[in-house]
């Protein structure tokens, strides 16, 4: 509801609450009004100016009014994200994009639409690539961490509420394993000392890639208020984009994949089945963790893919649709995959009828303990300890969805049969991701035309 209060002998200020900005602070639009002079009563003067409040809350809470004279970035930006964003994009996008916001508005959120240059851009681009600007900088405790708790007369338990940092974070300090810098942070204050942790990838900086998506966003906020007439063009399109550095996918050579599935022969049947189907058909872990058993057609060797579970702090686990359109596929996989998952269902039947009723039919092939659904960052976890095991090549899980995807170009298959496996949109993104791949294949392909037609000269 709309607020009046008088300011000076005949001016009037309308203040208006259009909610919150993404740092929680209200967002109050003002206008001001003077009564005409031509000798109104208080009575017609009082009148007016509720009809004026009303009018100005109407616009003000139907998005007309957006002055991009007196708009902040902030405020324009907490509006797209209400009134576009969450009705258009996907969630993954949108936690995703207010990950981005963090940085962005500290930087840019303050400043009027009007008034926002490509100096204002560049300098907050310039930012981000500097040395310690990473938010995920690690921090690991250069001490015997049990020794300190007993120092300071604290159990982990203690600890953990004091710093309000949860008890796995604790038990990593005291295997000397890495923690995020806010809780190393935390856990200090508590402690009371400055020389318990050291910072690990300090001096690491942003990727050119995390920076142009930087830019990408703040430029669709942008155009969307050229599109909705509150200033007249886009800044961004008067910046060069940050040169996004491509990078060759890292992937496993046909004797080291050999060596990894080797190696599985040993592992838990739920772990070893997961990857060897991120081998066999080059999904992603998400689309991995969000089959269902309804989703595999165990007498034609078939997958389909039509979801994935993702993992945020703010949501937790959750499902949601594909990566892209292109995403939801069909993939056949061979026959001793399908053997090998008719192997895991039966065991999962027993862990099933072991639990009993506290067992949760999530209906999903790769489960947690109880049934329910696995959060994808388990199987990365599970994955990078059982590399580091055996001693093998240093890769993530989705670097096996990369391996896949060489191994077949490797042996012949065309792109657009790799592309549509992967679920690219189209081929140039696989072959933009595999050109290493391919001009290896490609060599491969001239020296055996070579031989052939070196046999046919000598006979």
């Amino acid at each position: 509801m709309a607020t009046i209060r008088k300011r000076g002998n005949n001016t009037y200020q309308i203040r208006v609450s259009c909610g919150y900005n993404s740092e929680g602070k209200q967002i109050i639009k003002t206008r001001t009004w003077k009564p005409p002079k031509n000798g109104m009563t208080d009575k017609q003067i009082k009148k007016a100016l509720n009809k004026e409040a009303v009018l100005f809350e109407e616009e003000c809470l139907s998005g007309q009014f957006l002055g991009g004279n007196t708009t902040t970035f902030a405020e324009f930006s907490a509006l797209w994200f209400s009134d576009y964003a969450e009705k258009q994009l996907r969630s993954r996008t949108i936690t995703r994009y207010k990950e981005l916001m963090r940085r962005i508005i500290p930087q840019l959120g303050h400043i009027k639409l009007s008034k926002l240059q490509p100096h204002h851009l560049l300098e907050f681009y310039n930012s981000l690539g500097e040395e310690g600007v990473r938010l995920d900088t690690k921090c690991k405790p250069h001490i015997d961490f049990k020794k300190a708790l007993a120092t300071a007369k604290i159990t982990q338990k203690e600890l953990s509420e004091k710093a309000g940092v949860s008890l796995t974070t604790i038990r990593a300090c005291i295997n000397g394993k890495n923690i995020s810098k806010s809780s190393a942070n935390k856990i200090t204050n508590v402690l009371g000392s400055t020389t318990l942790f050291d910072t690990v990838d300090e001096k690491k900086t942003l990727s050119s890639k995390t920076i142009s998506e930087y830019h990408r966003l703040i430029s669709s906020i942008l155009k969307t208020a050229v599109q909705w007439q509150v200033i007249p063009s886009n800044p961004c399109d008067r910046v060069k984009p940050p040169k996004v550095e491509r990078k060759e996918a890292v992937s496993l050579d046909e004797k080291q994949a050999a060596e990894l599935i080797a190696c599985l022969q040993s592992e838990p049947l739920k772990y070893r089945t997961a990857v060897m189907l991120a081998l066999c058909s080059g999904m992603r872990r998400g689309e991995i963790s969000a089959l269902n058993w309804s989703d595999i057609d165990l007498d034609n060797g078939l997958v389909s893919v039509n979801k994935s579970v993702l993992y945020s702090s703010d949501m937790g686990v959750y499902e949601d649709t594909p990566k892209t359109k292109s995403s939801n596929r069909i993939i056949s996989v061979p026959d001793s995959m399908i053997k090998l998952l008719k192997t895991y269902q039966a065991e999962q039947l027993k862990q099933r009828l072991a639990l009993g009723d506290q067992w949760i039919d999530s209906g999903k092939i790769f489960t947690s303990e109880n049934g329910g659904v696995i959060n994808p960052e388990s199987l990365s976890g599970w994955f990078k300890n059982f590399v580091r095991r055996y001693n093998l090549p240093d890769i993530h899980f989705h670097n096996l969805r990369h391996t896949a995807a060489t191994l077949l170009i490797a042996n012949g298959v065309d792109v657009a049969t790799v592309s549509k496996r992967l679920g690219h949109a189209d081929k140039t993104t696989t072959l933009n991701i595999y050109t290493h791949a391919i001009k290896s294949a490609d060599r491969a392909a001239a020296d055996k035309l070579e031989d052939i037609l070196t046999r046919s000269k000598i006979s």
